[in-house]
């Protein structure tokens, strides 16, 4: 599980494991911690050889002070690639890594084969301004708790919330450890306010899915309707399970990333 030197300076983690198959880079969300995919990675890399990241920023990476934007972590994806070797792959994002996916397509599409686009948007709306501006309050107030109990009532669906209640409140007794420096924190989520590609979406050639949950409270899925609209040829899925189906559907997740990155005929 090493830790690479970007061209800036941060170091930033990754990890490759699974099979001798087909490559596929998984980029997680606003969390960034490359163990939210861990339901979703142990049915995939019987079949995919993973590679799976941590934002600047998060999870076991390096925090520097910013500036924070959609792009850096693109190119952060990029660096990543070319130090583990790998000159295209498919690209697999949830929710802020959805928007990471978009901007490889676009700025470096010769590094993307197929995308999945999950749980993710084109550009904030109105809603999203309001819901983030919010959640960012939270953090300007020094109330890491507050802003983790609310992004699990977000994030999870009623029936997860209710079997999983230590767990998650385990989670907020953290986050004030798990979210320092708060500074940095409030720097992503103001990445995510001023991210907006939807005007070129149709400049995206690589096969796309995108994939939404009907009952997503984070992000509507009428922000994944957005995206396969504005993709050209993309195929869009509908989930339900909250937000964060990738770990609540997991199994259900995985197959439909499998049927995709493996077209029939290719098996």
């Amino acid at each position: 599980m090493p830790l690479m030197t970007t061209s800036d300076g941060c170091r930033v983690h990754f990890e490759v494991r699974g099979a001798d198959g087909p490559d596929v880079v998984l980029i997680p969300g606003l969390g960034g911690d490359g163990r939210f995919w861990e339901p979703v990675a142990e049915p995939l890399e019987a079949r995919f050889r993973l590679l799976i990241v941590d934002h600047r920023g998060a999870g076991r990476s390096d925090r520097p002070e910013g500036p924070y934007t959609i792009e850096r972590i693109a190119r952060d994806v990029v660096e990543i690639m070319d130090e583990a070797g790998w000159a295209r792959a498919h690209l697999v994002g949830h929710s802020t890594g959805g928007a990471v996916v978009q901007t490889l397509a676009l700025d470096s599409p010769e590094r993307a084969d197929r995308l999945v686009i999950s749980g993710s948007w084109p550009g904030p709306d109105a809603r999203f301004h309001a819901l983030f501006e919010a959640r960012l309050a939270l953090l300007e107030a020094g109330r890491p708790d507050i802003y983790q109990a609310f992004t699990h009532v977000l994030g999870y669906d009623a029936d997860w919330i209710a079997a999983h209640e230590p767990e998650l409140n385990a989670a907020v007794g953290r986050a004030a450890q798990s979210l320092a420096p708060l500074s940095v924190a409030m720097a992503r989520i103001r990445m995510l306010l001023a991210f907006d590609r939807a005007a070129e979406l149709g400049r995206i050639r690589a096969p796309t899915l995108v994939l939404g949950a009907r009952d997503d409270e984070m992000i509507l899925f009428a922000q994944s309707e957005r995206l396969a609209r504005g993709i050209p040829g993309a195929t869009l899925v509908a989930f339900d399970g909250g937000h964060f189906y990738p770990r609540t559907r997991a199994d259900l997740f995985a197959q439909h990333v499998t049927d995709f990155l493996v077209p029939r005929g290719d098996t």
